[in-house]
């Protein structure tokens, strides 16, 4: 009877054991990373990244990271150098989180960005409240001068100024137009260069492909190179959806902008599956749609997305980056504005508490058709 017992104890110890090994296979193999690297199919012929948040910056979520070292060689910081993160009260700099990102991106052989010197938005609270032209500059001046020279020959790119223009091409009349007057732009490139000689300095903008904003882009541009302030590219934030903007405006603004002898960077890639409020104007933070919280029609895809959907985006963007191949001798630089859907802003911008499927890494870390398709324009 003992004996029984005993082989019956081994065979269940047995069993539980292999058990625990298929768990484990199983739980492995749902996380594995995919071995082909975007970074490396197309070195050469672009940098291509990704916005990477705080919480990654900080090693919270390492499965994000592995993916960005896996699968990029640039790298953009979400928030960690926008004025309101990085000086919050006047000369009252916090670089505790921009040291970290910079940091990761030596130690792992990255292009880095710096995203961004000068913004209306997302700004500190006391530099909304300045009105004196001299006391603004002094700002300015020591907002550049303090970080660019702090990260001199270790940010590689510098989005100097972003979003200063009206859809129609004219220049926003945010604080920094009202209070210091037009050459605010042409003084932050300047400050820029002469903070790090060697950095690549770029105009950075949402809409820069609809026909206006790109004309107004282009007369900034001109200006710039007039006044001998040094300007390598154009980052064109490409916040798009499934049929805007069409392919042919990205090209004809492809071709525009390289015409003026710069770089052309895409550095905010993302496309949205969601209906979009009428209303919705570009890519601006400030906007907000509070009545559309909880409208079912908005928000279509709460649980997953359809795999009908999911070929169409997955088209999407294969035929973006046909046409990236195709003008590759123009374009430096693809960074996609996150790691995967599940940490996207698109999540909540311009409606609260949506759930989108804007970039090529699922909820779970997985690759998605949008990232095989890509990979596929290589073989």
């Amino acid at each position: 009877m003992m004996k029984i017992i005993k082989t019956s104890l081994f065979i269940f110890a047995l069993l539980m054991i292999f058990a625990s090994c298929s768990r484990k296979l199983n739980d492995n193999s749902n996380q594995q990373e995919p071995q082909i690297s975007l970074s490396e199919v197309y070195k050469n012929n672009f940098f291509i990244g990704a916005a990477i948040s705080e919480d990654q910056i900080l090693e919270k979520d390492n499965r994000s990271l592995s993916i960005v070292r896996n699968q990029y060689n640039t790298i953009t910081p979400e928030n960690a150098l926008k004025w309101m993160f990085l000086q919050p009260y006047p000369n009252k700099f916090e670089f505790d989180v921009a040291d970290k990102y910079v940091e990761f991106g030596l130690n792992n052989n990255m292009h880095i960005v710096g995203h961004t010197l000068v913004w209306h938005s997302q700004l500190a609270d006391f530099m909304n409240e300045v009105t004196d032209k001299t006391m603004m500059s002094n700002y300015v001046n020591n907002h550049i001068n303090t970080i660019v020279k702090r990260y001199k020959g270790k940010i590689d790119t510098w989005d100097v100024v972003n979003e200063a223009l009206n859809e129609d091409g004219t220049l926003r009349e945010s604080i920094f137009l009202k209070t210091l007057g037009e050459n605010y732009i042409i003084d932050a490139f300047k400050l820029a260069e002469k903070g790090d000689p060697n950095a690549e300095l770029a105009y950075n903008d949402y809409n820069l492909c609809s026909p206006k904003k790109r004309e107004g882009a282009i007369r900034l541009i001109k200006n710039l190179q007039k006044k001998n302030a040094k300007i390598n590219a154009v980052g064109i934030q490409a916040h798009w959806k499934l049929n805007t903007p069409s392919i042919d405006e990205i090209e004809k603004s492809i071709i525009a902008y390289a015409g003026l002898g710069i770089k052309v960077m895409f550095t905010e890639l993302d496309i949205s599956v969601l209906p979009n409020p009428w209303e919705v104007v570009g890519a601006g933070v400030e906007q907000n749609f509070d009545k559309f919280i909880g409208d079912s029609k908005m928000n279509p895809y709460p649980e997953s997305l359809p795999d009908s959907m999911l070929h169409k985006q997955a088209k999407r963007y294969e035929d973006i980056f046909e046409l990236f191949l195709k003008h590759e001798d123009k374009i430096s630089r693809i960074t996609f504005w996150g790691v995967t859907d599940k940490t996207s802003w698109l999540n909540d911008w311009p409606i609260k508490g949506r759930t989108n499927y804007p970039l090529l890494f699922d909820r779970n870390y997985q690759p998605k058709q949008a990232y095989h398709s890509i990979l596929d324009l290589k073989k």
